[in-house]
């Protein structure tokens, strides 16, 4: 993409009343643009960074078996009276329309997803499988205060699984453990990101969080480093302040957001709808279920705090909106370095490198400190001078390394995603 053509800017200074990281950032370098507190809209950058980490989930998801459908968020008053939740849930959106028929703005589809599943499910054959979908929630959020780590509307990935019994459903549970360590290390968070033992509230003793360590995040988790697990807040005293893995008590306190959570659901929803199945004897048994979440811009948001330093944004490259930041150097009216350039972006491409080209008749430094502030892994500066040497002026965003290279080391550098 020429970015003379991007429809959107950047802001040399971020809105007043914004104090998260994440949000001064993403709105500076023209990655989101903020509509009301905890609702945001996404922009074409934006929002190439939120489907390559969709892409990623989509592909672990997928690794596991999982089937993507998409359910609505206009949900049913009825649904949510089955389970109990229509007046137990504090922080649903109600809304009536004109004819007094009452639904809820889905914060989430359990009520949704199993009694659409009923129709498909009779027989023990039938099970397990899992099922998932990224959609808009909504919560009635009152601390949206966070930027993009906390929203009243918001992406998730939600999904779910059946099974017959719990010794499925524990096996299938244990083996999401390792989907989501995949996940936060694709997107660049695994080595600060922790499996956290959190309550499991009514479903059973403890759900598990995955934390990121962050001076943004809300919580405190308590660390142990021997097994790389953490213990939540809200738990430790239950916990007697020891791993749930190992005994120890030597254990840190750090700062965290929570970036996804399992919780082993049981029967709590598929009984009040009757999801049953019959088994090899013809007895009709209850359906055991999981479910497993991803908040996408929560991820995107907490990949900001932690990777983003004073300059701006610092993208992985498998997340990256781009892979190579191309800076022209010349002006529109220098012809040489015009037609370098567009040989270069021209190449790129046709490898399927993703390609940002700042084509811009503006000064250097203004160049530079735009390139800086969105982020993009490899920026490569095409000038007279790169010309004559016949070089490439590259610069690695994360390490702040510049070097000379040639052709054939530029493009041995640059990879499709």
């Amino acid at each position: 993409m020429r970015q003379s053509q991007l429809f959107t800017k950047t802001q040399k200074e971020a809105p007043a009343d914004e104090v998260a990281k994440n949000a001064k950032l993403l709105i500076r370098a023209g990655f989101v643009d903020k509509l009301q507190a905890g609702v945001y809209t996404y922009l074409p950058l934006g929002l190439r960074v939120l489907k390559n980490i969709e892409n990623i989930i989509r592909e672990e998801m997928n690794s596991v078996g999982g089937q993507e459908i998409l359910m609505p968020s206009l949900q049913p008053k009825e649904n949510w009276q089955t389970t109990g939740r229509w007046d137990t849930m504090d922080d649903l959106y109600k809304v009536i329309d004109i004819s007094g028929r009452e639904n809820a703005l889905g914060p989430t589809h359990e009520e949704i997803v199993v009694p659409l599943v009923k129709q498909f499910i009779s027989s023990y054959r039938d099970l397990p499988f899992a099922t998932y979908q990224f959609q808009n929630k909504f919560r009635m959020e009152l601390r949206a205060k966070s930027g993009i780590l906390r929203g009243r509307e918001f992406i998730m990935k939600d999904m779910y699984s059946f099974h017959r019994n719990e010794t499925d459903m524990i096996a299938y549970y244990e083996k999401m453990k390792g989907v989501y360590a995949n996940v936060f290390e694709r997107v660049g968070i695994g080595a600060t990101t922790f499996l956290t033992f959190a309550s499991g509230g009514s479903f059973s003793k403890y759900s598990h969080e995955f934390q990121t360590i962050t001076s943004a995040g809300e919580d405190t988790i308590y660390i142990c480093d021997k097994c790389r697990v953490a213990v939540n807040n809200e738990i430790i005293e239950d916990q007697k302040h020891a791993c749930p893995e190992c005994g120890g008590k030597n254990l840190r306190a750090e700062t965290s957001v929570e970036v996804g959570n399992i919780f082993e659901l049981k029967t709590r929803f598929s009984a009040p709808f009757n999801l049953s199945y019959k088994d090899e004897d013809g007895k009709d048994q209850s359906v055991v279920m999981g479910c497993y979440g991803i908040g996408l811009g929560r991820v995107l948001g907490t990949v900001v705090e932690v990777l983003g330093d004073e300059k701006g944004l610092v993208w992985p490259d498998a997340i990256s909106p781009f892979g190579v930041h191309i800076v022209e150097l010349g002006g529109s009216g220098d012809d040489i370095v015009r037609k370098e350039s567009q040989k270069l972006y021209d190449e790129l491409i046709s490898k399927g490198i993703e390609v940002l080209w700042d084509d811009r008749d503006l000064r250097a430094g203004e160049k530079f400190a735009e390139s800086d502030l969105i982020g993009i892994p490899l920026r490569v500066v095409v000038s007279s001078k790169t010309i004559a040497s016949e070089s490439f002026e590259i610069k690695n965003r994360a390490t702040g390394e510049v070097s000379l290279v040639g052709k054939d080391e530029l493009m041995a550098m640059c990879k499709a995603k």
